[in-house]
């Protein structure tokens, strides 16, 4: 049986949410509250699988709302349900440990799969919010990718070498000596290699090698 509460200040929505689920016999609605602190006095007792928060508001005091929730009740799915297509709105409530977010003009199948999947333990979106986290996805990776080819070109040929010969398990000594270089010069370049690529520790060091091909696993 999956457990489902509803947070909603209008009575008339939950019970239509309620409505919509109470044929169903795999799902339970547990209860419906008109905010965050009725819901906590509520569900004391009970385990709850998803919770879904019928936001209206798209501001700051919501998103912490989800992070308090959250930090209260680690177990508790959030599904958000909201109007808004607001791409740093949706980014933060995922942040914020929302499992799955769906526009209010999805309709009963929608709502019914979206908690079907969450409770299989995976996330769930509406496609129009897919499109919207996909882009964003795909924008952080390129802005990463960019940076790191900036990072890496601002290497010089000697220092590629020594990370090369470094990422092999090589000494300072070994590398030293295959390069025909000192032992000083070798741990010169590995400094400013790691102070270029803003590294911490060799740790650091070689996975940025594997990362970027550099050398090979």
């Amino acid at each position: 049986m999956i457990k489902i509460f509803i947070v909603d200040d209008h009575q008339i929505v939950c019970q239509g949410l309620e409505a919509l689920l109470r044929d169903i016999s795999e799902i339970e609605v547990v209860g419906c509250a008109s905010d965050i602190p009725n819901l906590m006095s509520q569900i004391k007792g009970h385990y709850i699988h998803i919770c879904v928060i019928n936001v209206y508001e798209t501001n700051e005091e919501e998103i912490e709302k989800i992070k308090q929730l959250k930090r209260e009740v680690p177990n508790m799915n959030l599904l958000i349900l909201s109007m808004s297509r607001s791409k740093d709105f949706i980014l933060k409530t995922l942040k914020a440990g929302a499992k799955g977010y769906l526009t209010k003009d999805a309709d009963r199948s929608e709502l019914i799969e979206a908690i079907y999947t969450i409770r299989g333990g995976y996330d769930y979106y509406a496609k129009p919010i897919t499109n919207i986290i996909l882009k964003n996805y795909l924008r952080e990776t390129d802005a990463e990718h960019q940076l790191q080819d900036q990072k890496e070109k601002s290497l010089s040929t000697r220092e590629v070498e020594v990370l090369k010969l470094f990422g092999q398990s090589l000494t300072n000594k070994q590398i030293a000596d295959k390069l025909f270089i000192s032992v000083r010069t070798v741990e010169s370049h590995k400094t400013n290699v790691m102070k270029k690529l803003n590294l911490k520790t060799t740790v650091d060091l070689v996975k940025f090698a594997i990362k970027n091909n550099i050398i090979e696993i």
